[in-house]
């Protein structure tokens, strides 16, 4: 983290990148690009993980790291529902079969469960993170 950064500010950076990320799914979804729908999908989910992550300033260089902390953190202690993971492997799956398998076709019907998937997970994030970002900033 740059030192003239605070941890709410990464937060609230990342979770603009989610906003901004899912915004583009719906336009590839849109534009019948389901591969470029499935992966801004994801990059949804995952940038609003690192949303969350922010606040304890850890961060992972692989995004199976990210994953995996959030998870044991924050699925496995019942801050968030169990279901929540399997949106987050769903979504990671999807994007990497996508992006690196020759040939792997995404339904639309997978693609818009998908988005409504990422756009569950983004509200979640977004309720989870208000007060702690107010909280911390001392607003009411």
């Amino acid at each position: 983290m740059l030192p003239n950064r605070t941890p709410i500010d990464y937060a609230g950076y990342r979770l603009q990148q989610a906003k901004e990320c899912l915004e583009l799914a719906e336009m590839a979804l849109a534009a019948d690009s389901f591969k470029g729908s499935a992966n801004r999908s994801y990059y949804a989910i995952f940038h609003a993980i690192r949303a969350i992550l922010a606040l304890e300033r850890f961060d992972s260089k692989k995004h199976s790291g990210v994953i995996s902390y959030f998870r044991k953190n924050y699925i496995k202690t019942g801050i968030f529902d169990s279901k929540i993971s399997d949106i987050v492997g769903d979504a990671f799956r999807v994007r990497n079969e996508s992006d690196y398998q020759d040939f792997y076709l995404v339904s639309k019907e997978k693609v818009t469960t998908q988005l409504e998937n990422a756009k569950t997970f983004l509200s979640a994030v977004e309720e989870y993170l208000a007060p702690k970002i107010q909280d911390t900033r001392g607003e009411a």
